[in-house]
């Protein structure tokens, strides 16, 4: 009976150690508001990949409202696998924010343009 505990109680513990690292592995985005005083929208960040998108509170007529998202377009979609981050600027007035590679050090702006988000060439 003792030697039957043991490993059921091992595997008890195996399981709550695997169900702790779950989200661990699902924190896998990045949020950051843009500067701009009067701007309510969001970048999203894949820290893995560098992709980019945007949200935003859009008013509807006859609603409470709409969450407005903006896919990633030129050079916001996913980049060379690295460690990305978002950085904003203390520009009142920024719209964009800064991709940086933690890695590499390269940056990039990135800012909604039309109905996406852009972003420029990675620079050093």
């Amino acid at each position: 009976m003792r030697f039957f505990l043991r490993p059921v109680a091992f595997r008890w513990i195996c399981l709550g150690l695997a169900c702790c690292a779950t989200p661990a592995l699902a924190a896998n985005y990045e949020f950051l508001a843009a500067p701009e005083k009067d701007l309510n929208r969001i970048y999203r960040l894949d820290r893995a990949t560098g992709e980019v998108g945007a949200c935003q509170y859009g008013l509807k007529e006859g609603t409470i409202g709409v969450t407005l998202c903006y896919q990633p377009g030129e050079g916001a979609g996913p980049q060379g696998s690295s460690d990305y981050a978002l950085v904003a600027s203390s520009h009142e007035r920024e719209g964009g924010v800064f991709r940086v590679d933690l890695r590499t050090g390269m940056m990039s702006i990135c800012y909604v343009l039309n109905d996406a988000v852009v972003c420029t060439p990675q620079a050093k």
